[in-house]
């Protein structure tokens, strides 16, 4: 097999999540399990850290990879879903897995894949293990898919695990009140091993600390550790920011800089430091200018992108991955703290999202143009339309993403914003 048709045979054979939704659902980790025995259980050869949480576990997964990968850890990284290439999610010291590799995977082993019917996310997990393993990484940084308790990379014993925070997302699977949600999140805490968690939510704290103390796991919330005193962007470098970080109230970290501007990571950084002093408490070694330079070469380190990006300044033009309740509170917040005069929202979701609290929170001054991303699971933009409208939004439908963004494009006068969000999958398209 070529690589294409590869991807093309895992696309078409094997349920993906990102594109039909809930037929890729697994609800349990039999087949994860099968697999990991199939490959003698690859994962067993290298040391993990574990991320879930319903936003920021990306953004904590690449800082903590660029940080372990700055000390000279030979560091692997998985993350989902891509944007672009399906390469992405599986990354060496940065470099994504190498074509022949995935070819050679799913070409020997394709014949078990149908004894076990693994979904895409199930393979692509077993797949990263595997590689970690023949790449001899010393750590990797795995990111949950969805939930924590029945994800796929919920078969690991890690150094730490990190639960960033936790808002309304994929209720269908993990439940429909916060707690709910937090008990599937706190599914990847272990026994014995510690475990950060990055925002302190009075209304799930306690079940956390049960949780913890249950399974006699430290645990530590990193905002009750680390607090960020001062947030600027900075003067000279458009799309970064600069911050001052207190540790117990004593300043460690003056003019911090980082390639992400998002106010959000402001919560993020904090949730990386944390984990940065668990580790050093087993032996890592990661000193302040390692966890500087980490964090501010994390873009050039791990090519992360699609967080508050800036694709163009007049007008001033940005996208984010940003697409729950969470998430786009903390976008939002920005939005409305950054110059402009009028707001163009490039907007599109999935079919499976739960919009009334959505649509009631976006900006009703706002010029929507409203689209569908390019996926089988992608919400009809008629019928998005219909529910914005209903919830007092005004704008046109357009046939594609780049159609909604070239109209946007022509609207907008120089001293506009342009934002485009709603989905992951509608970011992918303009990036």
């Amino acid at each position: 097999m070529s690589y294409q048709e590869t991807i093309d045979y895992l696309f078409s054979q094997l349920p993906m999540y990102h594109r039909v939704g809930a037929a890729a659902y697994k609800a349990n980790l039999d087949n994860t399990v099968a697999l990991c025995n199939l490959l003698n259980n690859p994962h067993h050869s290298f040391k993990t850290i574990h991320v879930t949480g319903t936003n920021g576990k990306g953004s904590v997964s690449h800082m903590l990879a660029s940080i372990l990968q700055t000390a000279g850890f030979r560091t692997g990284l998985y993350t989902s879903p891509h944007l672009k290439d399906f390469r992405e999610r599986i990354r060496v010291n940065g470099k994504m897995i190498v074509r022949s590799y995935v070819s050679q995977f799913v070409e020997k082993h394709h014949s078990e894949f149908e004894k076990i019917q693994p979904s895409f996310f199930e393979m692509a997990v077993g797949l990263a293990f595997q590689y970690f393993k023949d790449q001899q990484v010393d750590i990797a940084v795995i990111e949950v898919g969805l939930g924590g308790r029945l994800d796929s990379t919920n078969v690991i014993q890690p150094e730490v695990s990190v639960i960033t925070n936790v808002s309304f997302d994929h209720m269908q699977f993990l439940g429909d009140t916060l707690q709910k949600i937090a008990m599937e999140k706190a599914g990847i805490i272990k026994p014995g091993v510690p475990v950060i968690i990055g925002e302190t939510q009075e209304e799930i704290r306690d079940l956390f600390i049960r949780q913890a103390k249950l399974l006699h796991s430290p645990i530590f919330f990193a905002d009750q550790l680390f607090s960020i005193s001062k947030f600027d962007l900075h003067e000279k470098i458009p799309g970064r920011s600069v911050l001052d970080v207190n540790h117990n109230g004593t300043v460690c970290f003056k003019r911090l800089i980082s390639p992400l501007a998002g106010l959000y990571q402001k919560k993020n950084i904090v949730t990386v430091l944390a984990v940065c002093e668990l580790l050093n408490q087993s032996g890592y070694e990661l000193s302040n200018p390692i966890i500087r330079k980490g964090i501010q070469d994390v873009i050039k380190n791990t090519k992360l992108a699609g967080r508050w990006q800036v694709l163009n300044r007049h007008p001033l033009t940005i996208c984010d991955t940003g697409h729950n309740e969470g998430g786009l509170t903390e976008v939002l917040a920005q939005i409305a703290q950054t110059p402009h005069r009028k707001l163009h929202f490039v907007f599109g979701v999935v079919n499976d999202k739960y919009l009334p609290p959505i649509l009631t929170m976006l900006p009703k001054t706002a010029r929507y143009y409203f689209c569908k991303p390019d996926i089988p699971r992608g919400l009809e933009v008629k019928e998005l339309a219909s529910k914005a409208h209903a919830a007092g939004l005004t704008g046109k439908c357009y046939s594609s993403v780049k159609e909604a963004l070239m109209a946007a494009k022509k609207e907008a006068d120089n001293e506009d914003m342009i934002y485009i969000g709603g989905s992951t999958f509608v970011v992918a398209e303009v990036i």
